[in-house]
């Protein structure tokens, strides 16, 4: 099972390899490799909001833009107060650095006018407003005769959208009035009215597969979103009055960075807060359409200020040094197992190359699909998992041994001290994979780097040990050499000091030391004993039973010569001690 699980794996990274982006190494964070460096300072009339509280609150929404977006390790802190310096490892693609730049809030606005993306310059005349006496105040946010005014029929004519320079983004407009903007592909252009709902309304939206009321799926990708308490009346009186409307009065357009990312009409009242947007979506656009619904808004707005390559913090010197720990570490593991275990030791060796081969494995497949870059706290957290590895190995072997002390034969030994290593291996390992877990959650940067790798290389130990080192030691004990407690098998019966008889197969027992193979064991030894005889006593404690068993039977130095009627006993004892 694990060696399928192993060859899909890299067979998933070649295949990656040639016919996408993937790579047979893993990407390396910031502090090993360097990457962009973009600093974000408040626009001029927003200077006067920063607060403490607003840098706090951007910088969250930016890391998780970033988060979301695939890239891992980035590095985002406040710098003078009221600056917010963005690092990003590698070299980013565009959609990643538009993501930092973009800086503007997000709205919901009512479609007043769609039309094609072209200019189509016209008549003043011959505009929908033209013809409309001046109102003083609008009868709604979707009154076509007091928001296209001449002037912004005149704007809207000329914009043309199939003009990359036109879809570059820009300054959100007046709240309360009309707005031309172009849709983000260039597929079309609106004229929208005032602003009803705010991005920061938004709860969360999600993407996934559409489903019926019955919960049968369309088979057709859809975005989910939900907005707060205070959105939720907001959104049912946009949607009562919208879905009673021709189109496109009946759309509502979500507004970022000055272009319609999102138009969707309203087919019934939403009164729960809970709507549904649908469409020609594949996966990639309905996340993306997700992600930008709920990372979307930042309390203040931004420009640019600097944006540079940066150089790696720490470079290939000290990932080499890191390495070179690793591997004198792991030296010091195979050296330990091998003078303690012997050929049992080898094992330990072989689980340990199955566990870093599948790690690395991992690893790679992560770095090609979501973007993980491995950091310096990262390949610590790789370091101490080889300790936390070796240790389950070591749980296992030693109780395996105390079984076979207790005087069971090698095969029941393996059973039984797998039976009780395993609940001692499964505790130990959810103890640290919790930690990495509250450390994953709780901590930034290169801390969850550590966190991440130490609970991958703990779920990895479990399946190595479940799926490779049981296994193997199963079909170890069917062997002469281990069975049979070969010196250097590392279950010779002197080194774990058994003192009692032991069952050696084909009706024999042996003695402490003896081998099974050979010429049957003398006539003194064969006597019946039960697997297991030692009652799971301890070493210390089966030995004092002997000594006292011992005195108790041997007579006192002053005893009287035994009678006449038991000679015959104590001669028959006399001829069984010899």
């Amino acid at each position: 099972m694990l060696g399928l699980l192993v060859v899909a794996l890299f067979a998933s990274i070649l295949a990656g390899t040639r016919w996408s982006d993937a790579s047979l190494t893993p990407n390396l964070a910031l502090d090993l490799e360097g990457g962009t460096q973009i600093i974000l300072e408040p626009v001029p009339e927003a200077k006067g909001d920063v607060t403490s509280e607003t840098i706090n609150q951007a910088i969250a929404v930016i890391r998780q833009r970033v988060d979301a977006s695939g890239v891992a390790e980035a590095e985002i802190t406040s710098q003078g107060g009221d600056k917010i310096v963005v690092a990003l490892p590698g070299r980013p693609d565009k959609e990643t650095l538009d993501l930092v730049r973009t800086s503007a809030q997000m709205e919901f606005r009512p479609v007043l006018v769609m039309g094609a993306p072209a200019a189509t310059p016209q008549d003043p005349a011959a505009s929908p407003a033209a013809d409309q006496p001046t109102k003083e105040s609008p009868d709604g946010p979707s009154d076509i005769a007091y928001y296209v005014t001449p002037e912004v029929q005149q704007e809207f004519d000329a914009l043309d959208c199939t003009l990359p320079e036109n879809r570059a983004g820009g300054a959100p407009g007046d709240p309360d009035t009309a707005f031309v903007a172009c849709d983000q592909e260039g597929l079309a252009k609106y004229i929208l009215g005032p602003v009803e709902i705010p991005g920061a309304d938004i709860k969360s939206a999600t993407s996934g597969m559409g489903t019926t009321s019955t919960g049968a799926s369309t088979g057709q990708w859809v975005v989910n979103l939900e907005f707060t308490g205070a959105g939720t009346p907001k959104f049912t009186e946009v949607t009562t009055r919208l879905a009673s409307q021709t189109p496109p009065l009946n759309q509502f357009a979500v507004v970022l960075d000055a272009l319609v990312i999102s138009a969707p009409s309203v087919n019934e009242v939403i009164p729960n807060g809970q709507a549904q947007i649908s469409g020609s979506f594949d996966r990639e656009s309905a996340a993306t359409l997700a992600n930008q619904l709920n990372f979307g808004s930042l309390p203040i707005s931004f420009t640019v200020q600097s944006e540079q390559q940066i150089s790696a913090t720490l470079g290939s010197e000290q990932l080499q040094k890191g390495l070179l720990a690793g591997v004198f570490g792991l030296l010091l593991v195979v050296v330990y197992s091998l003078f303690q275990y012997r050929a049992l030791g080898l094992v330990t060796v072989a689980s340990l190359l199955v566990a870093a081969l599948v790690t690395y494995g991992v690893i790679t497949l992560l770095s090609w699909l979501q973007g993980y870059r491995l950091s310096l706290p990262g390949v610590a957290g790789l370091i101490v998992a080889i300790g936390i590895t070796a240790d389950s190995f070591i749980v296992y072997f030693e109780r395996i041994r105390d079984e076979l002390r207790d005087g069971r034969a090698l095969g029941a030994a393996i059973e039984k001290g797998w039976e009780r290593a395993r609940r001692t291996i499964l505790a130990s390992d959810a103890v640290n994979f919790t930690a990495a877990i509250v450390l994953y959650l709780l901590a930034v940067g290169g801390v969850r780097g550590f966190a991440f790798t130490l609970g991958l290389t703990t779920v990895v130990d479990l399946l190595v040990v479940f799926l490779f080192t049981h296994p193997l030691m199963v079909l170890l004990g069917r062997t002469r050499f281990f069975s049979e407690g070969h010196p250097a098998s590392g279950l010779d019966p002197r080194r774990l000091g058994v003192d009692v008889l032991r069952y050696g197969g084909r009706g024999r027992v042996v003695t402490p030391g003896q081998r099974t193979a050979g010429a049957p064991a003398p006539e003194s030894a064969r006597e019946p004993v039960s697997v297991g005889s030692g009652g799971g006593l301890t070493i210390a404690e089966r030995r004092a039973a002997a000594r006292a068993a011992q005195s108790a039977a041997a007579p006192p130095p002053d005893a009287p010569p035994a009678s006449g009627t038991d000679e015959p006993a104590a001669e028959r004892a006399e001829g069984s001690d010899r």
